[in-house]
């Protein structure tokens, strides 16, 4: 499939010019593109792939294979969840249920407006928080069942 040139692809095509074909820069190129847009817009795949003289398929196939690429915009607020043993132990699965029960979604998911975003974290080390998450990066914990509730109303109005 070509993909037509306008203002949006011949941004991309300016991101990545210097990214050639078959010097294994296929990586390197999505990284360029979901930096600047924090996610890789469906249209990137074309202009990476016509770039780089691959098929959109595989532009596609490494773009929703390695979990650190997004394929749809980040959520205005992201609060990762922590998953970790100290956080787990300390009762933060009752957090997880409450953030999901609170804001409508699962996990991995988006409330409809795509202002607040649930998704799983790896531990950071910060243990002697749990159990807690991160809003946007920072640490919030140690979360109680009160605290949670106050998080997602103040996520909720837009503090």
């Amino acid at each position: 499939m070509t993909t037509p040139d306008n203002e949006a692809t011949l941004e991309i095509q300016h991101l990545i010019r210097d990214f050639k074909p078959l010097d294994g820069d296929l990586l390197g190129a999505l990284h360029a593109v979901q930096h600047r847009y924090g996610y890789i817009p469906k249209i990137a795949l074309g202009v990476v792939a016509r770039q780089l003289r691959l098929s959109e398929a595989k532009v596609y196939g490494a773009a929703s294979y390695y979990s650190e690429f997004r394929l749809t915009p980040p959520p205005g607020t992201l609060i990762g969840w922590c998953s970790g043993p100290a956080c787990h132990l300390k009762g933060g699965d009752h957090v997880r249920r409450i953030l999901e029960c609170q804001l409508g979604i699962g996990m991995e998911q988006n409330t409809e407006d795509n202002r607040i975003g649930l998704h799983f974290a790896q531990c950071n080390g910060t243990c002697e928080r749990a159990p807690q998450v991160w809003v946007d990066g920072e640490v919030v914990g140690p979360l109680t069942a009160n605290a949670t509730l106050d998080l997602v109303r103040k996520l909720k109005d837009g503090a």
